[in-house]
């Protein structure tokens, strides 16, 4: 891919063979928060934890079934639009949960807007299911 490897040569990604093990674990852990992540009586700020942390493991998962690695979060979100197809306008949203859940970790402030959070949810679901189309990795 051409825009991932421009990122190799500028150091923001690193080549690396996919790994079948590694690729289905993250998926696994993916879906295990998720699935948490929409358990009745959980806060919100749980609830955008635990969907924030799926959405990352799902969209790390897409790059490494690339071939790609990251040590940046955002970075990983940002890849999503060659990784999996993700829209711009949803790889955003993904960018705004990153920039929140960065304000909550480091500065202790965390404001979960509902919209936001369903927002962050059904991107969620969508790329559990982007990812469930990638063929098999041997």
């Amino acid at each position: 891919m051409k825009e991932l490897d421009n990122l190799v040569k500028i150091n923001k990604l690193n080549y690396e063979p996919p790994e079948k093990k590694e690729f289905e674990g993250m998926v696994r852990a993916g879906k295990t928060k998720l699935n948490d992540a929409q358990i009745e009586g959980l806060s919100e700020d749980s609830q955008f934890s635990l969907a924030y942390s799926a959405a990352h493991a799902f969209a790390l998962a897409a790059l490494r079934w690339h071939g790609y690695r990251s040590d940046s979060r955002y970075l990983v979100f940002q890849c999503l639009g060659h990784t999996l197809g993700l829209s711009k306008a949803k790889w955003r949203v993904l960018d705004i949960c990153h920039n929140t859940r960065n304000l909550a970790e480091y500065e202790g402030h965390l404001e979960i807007n509902p919209q936001l959070l369903s927002e962050l949810i059904s991107i969620t679901k969508e790329l559990e299911v982007l990812l469930a189309n990638l063929p098999v990795l041997e």
